[in-house]
């Protein structure tokens, strides 16, 4: 299976826990950059690209999480929110005009990984996303994420190896990255991505509610990851690796990498459209209890109701957005979730 393949193009054309804003420049980056002298025809070609990017339709994108612990002693999630990525990088290319990022990250066997990975994987990210003018954009950035991934996971791993005793904590992730209109979701594990799109119904004027997985699920049981693992010399019991870890791609689990757990991530691309109304990003935990047409829909049945309060300072619509994620965590839990659970809620609008 081709494992860039992406999601149908869209149907209509368009012309708890801390939330992180920003993030400080890497360090590789730092430093002033030598003022090159610009030919004219340059100028024309960079004033032509400028004038691109702002015609260009980027969606405004506003992330809400909620995190509950359930009957856990410890809470294991990690997530991030960057609505703006910009900030994190000292150049785009040209035709880029905005960045967003959000991520999150289900923890096993302790919290080390998660938490290392939603606080180095987007500064990876920045370091390797691409800067210069390329017709290729959409390659290297499918290359970039699976670099990140993979950086990201060596990192962990070294750190991990020299503790004494060594670190066996794992992670999931599902990671959003938004270049203008354009989504590109990587996961590892059973954390998942769902978009609601909305789409004409019939003649009759109305409109229903379409849900668009954005992410692939890694578990033992599946074909191709249980034959990874067995020709690895591993072996799956009970729907799990070695009858251990439920997960067949990870972050971290560095005495599961040498039979087959990798942390090589799917990478699926769709892009936005002012049909689509808003992201959720949620561990396994959220989707023990729910399917992802059941959370959709929920959302959609309290983003309905105008009778929602909201914060000082809130829009209605903000109001209603933080109400629909707080709401859908408790609701998980209310249904008996005794797992972590974590939810992202990403608002679309253009």
């Amino acid at each position: 299976m081709d494992l860039f393949d992406d999601l149908p193009e869209p149907t209509q054309s368009a012309c708890g826990a801390s939330v992180q804003k920003s993030c400080p420049l890497p360090l590789e980056d730092r430093g002033a950059k030598r003022k090159r002298e610009t030919p004219d025809y340059d100028l024309v070609e960079e004033q032509k690209l400028e004038e691109k990017k702002v015609c260009k339709g980027s969606p405004t994108l506003k992330g809400y999480v909620a995190a509950r612990r359930g009957e856990r002693e410890e809470m294991q999630d990690a997530h991030i929110l960057l609505p703006d990525m910009n900030t994190c990088l000292t150049s785009l290319p040209l035709t880029v005009s905005h960045l967003a990022f959000f991520a999150v990250f289900d923890g096993h066997g302790g919290a080390r990984a998660s938490r290392f990975a939603a606080e180095h994987l987007h500064r990876t990210l920045a370091l390797k996303f691409p800067k210069v003018e390329t017709e290729n954009l959409d390659k290297l950035v499918k290359k970039c994420l699976l670099d990140t991934f993979r950086q990201t996971d060596e990192d962990f791993l070294k750190k991990a190896s020299s503790q004494k005793p060594a670190w066996k904590d794992g992670s999931t992730a599902t990671c959003m990255l938004v270049v203008d209109d354009m989504v590109y979701v990587a996961n590892l594990g059973d954390s998942r991505a769902v978009l609601c799109r909305m789409e004409e119904e019939g003649q009759g004027g109305g409109k229903k509610c379409l849900t668009l997985a954005l992410s692939k699920e890694h578990n033992p049981t599946i074909y191709e990851e249980r034959m990874r693992i067995q020709r690895a010399g591993g072996t799956v019991r009970d729907g799990r690796v070695l009858g251990v870890l439920e997960v067949s791609r990870s972050i971290g689990d560095g005495q599961y990498k040498r039979i087959g757990v990798i942390s090589t991530p799917d990478i699926r691309r769709c892009q936005l459209t002012p049909n689509d109304r808003f992201i959720i990003l949620a561990c396994d935990g959220l989707f023990k209890v729910f399917s992802a047409e059941e959370a959709v829909k929920y959302v959609v049945n309290i983003l309905q109701d105008g009778s929602i309060e909201r914060k000082n300072g809130q829009t209605e619509e903000e109001g209603l957005y933080e109400a629909a994620c707080q709401r859908l965590a408790n609701e998980a839990v209310r249904r008996g979730c005794a797992d972590n659970v974590t939810v992202i809620l990403v608002s679309v609008s253009f």
